[in-house]
């Protein structure tokens, strides 16, 4: 691929995505940078929120682990199901009743202002981490593209090109936020799944292989299990499930990147459908990734390639000695698809929990417009350069698998948000606000205890998704130590 070709592709691409920007905010406000105006089309909020909850990992860390870890990751997309059902009639219904702008406000109103700050201080560090985790990955492709695209002419150093992906981020979410989010990320997902789908048909008709019998092909190396009985695997059918039904209600139900689409949705009834058709949905995506995944390997295998795990898609998608430019070509604008809804959703929901959560510069006293759309800007500028800084982070830290960071990052992270939510839907008692804090930072301590000294603990079983369970229930048992009976006169929600 030529520099001229890659740049081209990078700047159109990227003009479109002004021009959304520049439509959809037009007279745009603070109401509708972090709610849209709660107008949002259900329809377009479930179809974006599918590049939003895949990203760039799953486009390349998916198929990549197929090699290592068969199908199972499908276990897991079938836990998501259970989740988001949770999410549709029990978490969103509390969020329209309440009429929430940023959903953590709920704690400030059961529990109390500590506890109100400690969830918006843990989404802040789950969603900062978790996006960037994913930024990067995408970017160090990229980097690797230009890299091998400019190595007879000059070297582009990794934070000049995440520093540009960020500025380009930050030039179409400045103004319009939730109310462009929406319409980009529908842009960006039909780009994504559409390279997605392009890939998968070259594949078949290059091995020449109907899709039953590249089924059969990759059943015959082991690939195709979906399935894992044995309690002591890491990838036993029940906690990969259970694990994925709390990954779901956390890392999307209760986080304010995810829900602050679904409650820029008019009515709850529409919210709900969104929610369920994305369940549908996604599941079916997944499970094109991960016969993607096969495919991959099995295309590999035939032309004597070794790269593995999330080298390997970009390793034969950008070499023309593998595959035509045209596949590089939609390669590149699928991967970029998969990029920036992974980034834009996330520096404007953390500018809106900051600005909402910490700063409280919707209740704190009295603002104009104009000073808390300075405010804002602020912000979201200052979250710009703490995603440069995290991702230069990763870089030096570098994994095989980012999408194992990603999940464990969340066992950790997002354990608090789930103990929190847990104890205040399912009990009436109310919690040594003071104490909220405390516990929050405990209950992930003591996790990462139990997983240190595991192999003495629990005789082989190795600890997974349920470590997110695992931490929630510790944070639910904290609270329950330091609670009494809810009085009669405070409101449960």
């Amino acid at each position: 691929m030529t520099a001229g070709l890659l740049f081209s592709i990078v700047i159109a691409y990227f003009v479109i995505l002004l021009v959304v920007a520049w439509y959809t905010g037009r007279n745009s406000n603070n109401e509708s940078f972090f709610i849209g105006n709660r107008n949002s089309n259900w329809m377009l909020v479930a179809f974006g929120m599918i590049g939003t909850s895949l990203s760039g990992v799953t486009f390349v860390s998916v198929p990549g682990d197929v090699g290592h870890t068969a199908f199972s990751y499908l276990q897991i997309a079938l836990g998501n199901m259970l989740g988001y059902v949770a999410i549709a009639f029990v978490l969103l219904p509390l969020y329209y009743r309440l009429q929430l702008t940023s959903i953590y406000n709920y704690f400030n109103t059961r529990f109390g202002i500590k506890a109100y700050k400690t969830g918006a201080s843990f989404f802040i560090l789950s969603r900062t981490l978790g996006a960037t985790a994913r930024l990067y990955l995408v970017v160090n492709i990229l980097q690797n593209l230009l890299q091998e695209t400019f190595k007879d002419q000059f070297t582009v150093p990794f934070w000049v090109t995440t520093m540009i992906i960020l500025l380009m981020i930050l030039l179409y979410t400045f103004e319009g936020g939730v109310k462009t989010i929406v319409y980009t990320d529908t842009l960006q997902t039909t780009c994504m799944l559409a390279g997605l789908v392009i890939v998968i048909i070259y594949i078949l008709n290059h091995l020449n292989l109907s899709v039953g019998d590249s089924l059969q092909a990759m059943g015959e190396k082991g690939m195709s299990q979906v399935f894992f009985w044995d309690p002591n695997s890491p990838h036993f059918f029940l906690k990969q499930i259970l694990g994925g039904a709390f990954i779901t209600i956390t890392m999307t139900g209760m986080d304010q990147e995810m829900m602050q689409k679904n409650i820029s949705v008019k009515r709850l009834v529409d919210a709900q459908k969104n929610v369920m058709t994305l369940s549908v949905i996604f599941v079916v995506v997944i499970i094109l990734f991960l016969f993607l995944g096969g495919l991959l390997y099995l295309f590999a295998e035939q032309i004597n390639v070794t790269a593995s795990a999330d080298k390997l898609f970009p390793t034969l998608a950008l070499d023309a000695r593998y595959m035509p430019p045209a596949i590089s070509i939609i390669f590149i604008i699928a991967l970029i698809s998969a990029l920036f809804p992974s980034a834009d959703g996330a520096i404007t929901a953390l500018t809106s929990s900051f600005c909402i959560d910490i700063l409280n510069i919707q209740t704190d006293k009295p603002r104009s417009e104009e000073e808390k759309k300075k405010i804002r800007r602020i912000v979201h500028l200052a979250f710009t350069a703490v995603f440069l800084v995290v991702v230069l982070i990763f870089k030096r830290i570098d994994s095989s698998s980012m999408i194992s960071v990603i999940l464990k990052v969340a066992s950790y992270t997002y354990g608090p948000l789930l103990g929190l939510f847990a104890f205040g839907i399912l009990t009436k008692r109310t919690v040594n606000d003071d104490m909220v804090p405390k516990i929050a930072v405990a209950a992930p301590v003591l996790c990462f205890g139990l997983e240190y000294f595991q192999q003495y603990l629990f005789n082989g079983y190795k600890l997974g998704l349920e470590l997110l369970i695992i931490n929630g229930l510790f944070m639910f048992i904290g609270l329950w130590l330091n609670s009494r009976n809810l009085q009669k006169d405070r409101p449960l929600s």
